[in-house]
């Protein structure tokens, strides 16, 4: 039987054609349940009056607010760029101003943390080829859906933002270019409350700009392209699919306009084998997110390996005290010092990446 997650011939190469791969009943009804109750409680536990920071996924001013570049090591809450009135105030209740949750839910919660780390998704990047694929960020986006104006008194649309055409390698960027993103629906998502678009193909463009970080904050570093809305198709999937996104495909989505909210789970992965994590992204390196593939351990070190990660293992001191009472009865014996050292060297390396 195949390891969970892990993409078939077909699966393949939809996704290096497209851009994309939608796997439905990716999560069970379980999981959508768990990380829904989950956000809840957080939300509930959420006092909004200790920051006032806004995200606009449309116009980027949260580029100089440090409350963002924190959030990588933290789970911080994020506003609505229509959530306050000119005075100042919330619209509306925190539960239906908030745009999104991030972004180390992955590291902190055990709840997404459990489903992160689950086999599925590490089958998947396995199957995808990755070496030693990071979460880098999750996100919990909203979506929310229009508010009757009569129960909350205000007068605005729906709003589950907007997010202009984009490409996740912009934002997350490694050379050569791996990151890859995953877009779980926590409920049905339509055009009219707000699904991902995307131009099927557009990865195999290459990266058309970078948002980078400089001392006087982050900005992209060219214009971006005029899209032609009639090249983008919807990606409507049932609640439980996965969207499997290249880091380089320009994919969107619309405020939401109906009355059913759009939840959502979103996981962007980098590969570190090979590859050099830019230091000018505008969030920083992660070393402790490892996703242990099939071939992996049960924190992350090689199957084989897993037992070093332990030293009060009696197993342990006793493969070393038969070294050294092998290499004192046969110090010439060089290739079990090669293989001893081996052995160590390729434990310490992985180390390295904590």
């Amino acid at each position: 039987m195949g390891i969970v997650g892990n993409l078939s011939p077909d699966q393949l190469q939809t996704f290096r054609s497209q851009g994309y791969l939608v796997m439905e009943s990716f999560a069970s009804a379980e999981d959508i349940e768990a990380m829904r109750s989950r956000m809840d409680q957080l939300l509930q536990d959420f006092d909004c009056s200790s920051t006032a920071s806004i995200f606009s996924t449309k116009n980027q001013q949260h580029t100089t607010d440090n409350y963002f570049y924190d959030s990588v090591d933290n789970i911080s809450f994020f506003f609505e760029e229509k959530a306050f009135g000119s005075d100042g105030e919330l619209q509306q209740p925190k539960e239906l101003s908030i745009n999104k949750v991030g972004h180390a839910l992955h590291e902190l919660d055990p709840v997404f943390k459990r489903f992160t780390y689950s086999e599925k998704i590490s089958g998947l990047f396995s199957s995808l080829g990755y070496k030693r694929p990071i979460a880098i960020q999750s996100m919990y986006i909203f979506k929310y859906a229009q508010t009757n104006p009569q129960e909350y008194c205000w007068q605005q649309p729906g709003i589950g933002g907007e997010v202009v055409p984009h490409q996740d390698n912009s934002f997350l960027y490694t050379d050569p270019p791996t990151c890859t993103g995953l877009w779980l629906a926590l409920e049905d998502a339509t055009i009219t409350n707000g699904c991902l678009w995307a131009i099927p193909g557009s990865q195999k463009n290459g990266l058309v700009r970078r948002f980078i970080r400089g001392e006087d904050g982050v900005t992209f570093d060219r214009p971006s392209p005029v899209y032609d809305q009639k090249d983008f198709i919807p990606i409507e999937v049932k609640a439980g699919s996965l969207v499997v996104i290249h880091g380089d495909l320009i994919h969107q989505s619309f405020e939401n306009q109906s009355s059913k909210s759009r939840h959502a789970y979103s996981l962007h992965v980098v590969d570190t084998d090979g590859c050099k994590w830019s230091q000018d992204n505008c969030l920083v390196e992660k070393h402790d997110a490892l996703i242990p593939l099939p071939s992996m351990g049960e924190e992350g070190l090689p199957a084989s390996l897993t037992f070093y990660d332990s030293f009060s293992d009696p197993s342990v001191w006793l493969a070393n005290w038969f070294f050294v009472v092998l290499m004192s009865w046969a110090p010439s014996s060089t290739f079990f010092i090669f293989l001893h050292v081996q052995c160590s060297m390729e434990v310490l390396d992985h180390v390295s990446l904590f």
